[in-house]
């Protein structure tokens, strides 16, 4: 399996490098979800099309990640794969475009929209190690009705070995934990682990509704399932926490 891309993702996917012949993943996409950048968006889709081009010569499965965040489905869509998808974001934009250039690419491609990925080692502006700095720095913002889906990536990866072992392609998949968790029940969690309480700066929001993984369950043996029960977020924090302490000073 050839991965491309060398940020946190491929990172992580690197000991499958070994396994999956005649497959290439695409891990070199924006990282941000909050990115606006253009010239972001176009250096992705120039990669892309590099990639896909080589796949099609070739005969390679690609595997490329998309998104099941809030930029994605919207206020009106109903989390799953197969209906309407009504994207509210830039980024959210972006990758249902890249996911209608693999459509007809005439390439055997798999999507996977991802949820919020949380792993030791991602960059700060991520979900969880941003809430972790504003909260060690005293004060954190809330978004008041804004609902996060979070998984681990050492789950992710799990997910990926299986899907790619079970030969699934043409197809569009949420990895995702099923359970969009009130952004304050995450802050709390991380508060009870860190012995602190900051103060809150709260904002209204209106967000997106739960993602559907019924279809990644389904696809799955059950000894690569995670245990996605509605606490399932806090067992995420809590090996993002064990992970820091692990770390190399």
């Amino acid at each position: 399996m050839e991965i491309v891309g060398h940020g946190f993702l491929a990172g992580r996917l690197a000991p499958l490098a070994p396994a999956h012949p005649g497959t290439v993943v695409f891990a070199a996409g924006v990282s941000s979800a909050h990115s606006t950048s253009e010239s972001e968006f176009a250096r992705e889709a120039d990669l892309l099309y590099q990639v896909l081009e080589r796949c099609r010569k070739d005969h390679l499965r690609l595997v490329y990640f998309s998104t099941c965040g809030s930029g994605m489905y919207g206020a009106g869509g109903h989390g799953g794969e197969d209906g309407p998808v009504f994207p509210t974001s830039p980024y959210g934009r972006h990758k249902l475009a890249m996911e209608g250039v693999l459509r007809s690419s005439g390439v055997e491609t798999l999507v996977l929209r991802l949820a919020y990925t949380v792993g030791w080692g991602q960059r700060g502006h991520q979900l969880v190690p941003s809430l972790l700095a504003q909260i060690r720095a005293g004060a954190v913002r809330v978004h008041h009705g804004a609902r996060r889906d979070v998984i681990h990536v050492a789950d992710v990866v799990t997910i990926v070995d299986a899907l790619l072992a079970k030969g699934v392609s043409h197809d569009v998949v949420n990895v995702a934990s099923g359970h969009a968790v009130p952004i304050e029940e995450i802050v709390g969690h991380l508060e009870a682990r860190l012995g602190i309480v900051a103060r809150k700066q709260v904002q209204h929001v209106t967000d997106d509704r739960p993602v559907s993984n019924e279809k990644l369950l389904a696809l799955l043996p059950a000894d690569a399932r995670p245990e996605f029960a509605p606490g399932y977020y806090r067992t995420v924090i809590d090996r993002y926490l064990a992970g820091q302490a692990e770390a190399p000073a």
